[in-house]
């Protein structure tokens, strides 16, 4: 006969939540696409991450919304704001023509930067404030 899981014990605690507040938006136009991942070889760009968790939060609302993490671990978020709402980054010769952000605010020079430097751990509740930047 299995054993049935006891209800309050830690087996059955939610998923950890991220709230992520983004700042310096430079219009309230489109969406923000989010990307959360644990694989730094999907980094930035989570389409090749099945386990990460991608979605799409409309400009106005980029103030204060929640990610819920699949689980305890180590993280790091993407966010590109996509104006024209076309669910990707635009670029115009190799230069993003759209804003984009990271977790931790790492510094930016050339290409994004390394999911080390954006990454944080993750074991229950927590907040982070990313900062919105436009090349062009």
């Amino acid at each position: 006969m299995a054993a049935l899981p006891l209800l309050g014990g830690a087996a059955s605690a939610p998923p950890p939540t991220v709230e992520v507040s983004v700042t310096g938006l430079r219009s309230a136009k489109g969406q923000i696409l989010v990307c959360l991942t644990t694989n730094p070889k999907a980094f930035p760009d989570c389409s090749k991450d099945k386990a990460s968790v991608r979605m799409a939060v409309k400009a106005a609302d980029a103030g204060d919304f929640a990610v819920h993490a699949p689980a305890a671990g180590t993280y790091a978020i993407a966010v590109v704001h996509d104006e024209n709402s076309n669910n990707k980054m635009d670029v115009a010769i190799f230069v993003p023509k759209e804003g984009f952000g990271f977790s931790r605010n790492p510094a930016i020079t050339v290409g994004p930067p390394s999911f080390k430097s954006a990454s944080f751990a993750v074991a229950g509740d927590m907040r982070q404030s990313i900062k919105m930047k436009y090349m062009l």
